[in-house]
């Protein structure tokens, strides 16, 4: 099945498979975005990992279709050519979002993940690119914060810390506000690293260099 079936569909200006009638295999999100670029509606490019890989995974011992990580290599490409960007680039990062998609909205989804392409390089690029040195650790900020609460469930302890630099992090757990320059946000990533590898024994910059696709129906934007 694995050398036949197709697993991954793209959309963006070049080329969109599928549209929403694939409902019950793209899932909602990713029948309507196909849909919308369909209609030439100016939806920025990605795609969608078919709910037939969630199938093969439970199938298969928890295990994914051999061939998904080249197909997703492949998507991630066509990403670059269709925005200009290269994800992983310390001059012109492409940043994308993961989100899980159902063929019915339910309870429990997974969250978004945002931003995912920052990591220690990246991050100075988009500051330079952007211009705006606290809008570049910010951004990185929200990943990591993101990537700890959902694909780590390394959730945020409701307390208040004062930084050297003056920042205060917010109480309210996972969603609480991080309030700093750039100095201080930037100390964020290496220490949810270091709790990454006590936790999980790779470090994270380990674990985000490739989309993760974990257990669940995702879809990368």
């Amino acid at each position: 099945m694995s050398n036949t079936e197709k697993y991954v569909y793209s959309f963006g200006p070049s080329g969109t498979d599928g549209g929403a009638e694939m409902r019950n295999l793209l899932g909602g999100k990713g029948a309507n975005l196909a849909e919308m670029t369909n209609l030439d509606l100016p939806v920025p490019a990605g795609f969608t990992i078919g709910t037939n890989v969630c199938t093969y995974y439970y199938a298969h011992e928890e295990s994914f279709p051999p061939e998904l990580r080249k197909l997703v290599d492949e998507a991630i490409a066509k990403i670059e050519r269709e925005m200009g960007a290269k994800f992983g680039s310390t001059d012109n990062p492409l940043l994308v979002s993961c989100r899980s998609g159902a063929r019915e909205s339910m309870p429990g989804m997974m969250d978004t993940v945002l931003n995912i392409g920052l990591n220690d390089q990246t991050v100075e690029g988009l500051a330079r690119q952007s211009g705006n040195e606290r809008f570049a650790w910010d951004s990185y900020r929200r990943f990591v914060q993101m990537y700890g609460d959902v694909v780590l469930d390394m959730k945020a302890r409701p307390r208040s810390v004062r930084g050297a630099a003056g920042g205060e992090e917010e109480e309210g757990g996972s969603r609480g506000r991080l309030r700093a320059d750039g100095r201080t946000v930037e100390g964020i990533g290496g220490r949810v690293q270091e709790d990454d590898q006590g936790q999980h024994g790779r470090r994270l910059s380990e674990r985000t260099d490739g989309p993760n696709l974990g257990g669940h129906r995702r879809r990368v934007r």
